[in-house]
């Protein structure tokens, strides 16, 4: 009987700590105890049923041949039942409970698939008295709102779930592999806004210019596609790619009615757009760039199809140094780097729906423009203000959070 119960405690355990997604997968293998124990956890209500009914009749049938050794043995010790129950209860704890419990919840599939295989035939033989105690179960569970048969199959992972097994797995993947699954899981919540060339940033030809200025600027140009505007970037006229023009501006009739000869009709993006609704709108108008602009028109950025791809896969062309970590485990930070993006690298939490740059983030808590030397605490991040200019934080230190 105790080796019964051992059998019907360990399985129990086993079964409901199987790792379900492996489960699925093994099912998906054609392995024969995955398919068996994956049928039978479709209805844990007649499982537990079955192994409840089969570990109380171990349990009982154990007292109550404990009882009857007892009473044979020592007839006239009144204490003998006494003696005989707390002997079993040990015995019960440690063999038939504790152990293979602790047995199943390390190697659950060392015992669950075998025990599939003769649940699944115990079900059969005693399915009446299983199905008699399950219609009164699951009466009382109806009657606290709860349906066993909608309630009984596994649940999604949530994106926020599937993020945190990512984050964990970091002994079966490399970690650029991690950033690059994360940024997918982000890519719906992310918008362009979140991730854009800022206004102030743009680099673009001016017609107001001189020609000599716009050649030069086209020839010393690290970008292949550049906007092109008059007096501000409010007024773009297109966007010039630069291949088609290098091979025009030494010859001496080319002119500013050439280069405007030469344009693309500039795209224009609302900042709330999706990175995933941007890419299939790059892809759908075969173009990779275009203007970020607000609910009043204003142009707000810039935002290129590698722009987009690096939300996935990380920096394209460099190694990323807007957040480097220092051996005493602090991080020296460009404060103009996205609070995406830092998120992603610290793996922190930093509030993404206000300001999406870290020196916005830093203004906001301050409502001030900080000194150099400044120390705060941003949302439990202990930071340094190490410079910054006459309207932004240019650099800062995290130091380690203790």
């Amino acid at each position: 009987m105790l080796v019964l119960s051992a059998f019907f405690s360990g399985s129990e355990t086993a079964l409901m700590t199987l790792n379900r997604y492996r489960l699925r997968h093994l099912v998906k293998l054609k392995h024969t105890g995955a398919i068996k124990a994956h049928r039978l956890l479709q209805r844990p209500d007649r499982l537990l049923g079955l192994i409840l009914l089969g570990n109380q009749f171990a349990n009982i049938f154990a007292a109550s041949v404990t009882t009857v050794i007892a009473i044979r043995l020592y007839p006239e010790e009144e204490s003998s039942i006494a003696i005989g129950a707390g002997l079993l209860t040990i015995a019960m704890l440690i063999f038939s409970e504790v152990t293979p419990k602790t047995l199943a919840a390390i190697k659950p599939e060392l015992l669950a698939f075998p025990a599939a295989w003769i649940y699944t035939g115990l079900l059969k033989i005693f399915y009446p008295i299983v199905g008699f105690v399950n219609l009164f179960v699951n009466l009382l569970l109806r009657l606290g709102g709860i349906n066993v048969k909608e309630n009984g199959h596994e649940t999604q992972l949530s994106k926020e779930e599937l993020k945190s097994i990512i984050t964990e797995a970091e002994s079966l993947m490399p970690a650029r592999y991690q950033k690059m699954l994360l940024g997918i899981l982000d890519l719906e919540s992310a918008t362009v806004e979140d991730i854009m060339t800022p206004r102030n940033e743009i680099i673009g030809i001016d017609l107001e210019q001189s020609l000599e200025d716009i050649i030069t600027q086209i020839k010393s140009s690290p970008h292949t596609q550049l906007p092109v505007y008059k007096k501000n970037i409010d007024r773009v006229v297109g966007f010039l790619h630069l291949r088609k023009v290098l091979v025009l501006v030494n010859h001496e009739s080319f002119d500013k009615h050439t280069l405007t000869g030469l344009l693309s009709k500039p795209v224009f993006i609302p900042e709330s757009t999706s990175v995933h609704s941007q890419m299939l709108s790059f892809k759908s108008e075969k173009s990779r760039i275009g203007l970020v602009v607000d609910e009043y028109g204003d142009v707000q950025g810039l935002v290129t199809l590698d722009d987009l791809l690096q939300e996935i896969v990380g920096e394209l062309l460099t190694e990323d140094t807007t957040a480097r970590q220092q051996s005493d485990g602090s991080y020296l930070v460009d404060a103009n780097i996205t609070v995406r993006e830092l998120n992603r690298v610290t793996q922190w939490s930093l509030p993404t729906e206000g300001p999406k740059t870290l020196n916005g983030l830093i203004i906001e808590f301050m409502e001030t423009i900080p000194e150099p030397g400044t120390s705060i605490k941003l949302h439990d991040h202990p930071l340094e203000i190490l410079k910054r200019d006459e309207n932004a934080v240019k650099l800062v230190k995290f130091l380690p959070r203790k």
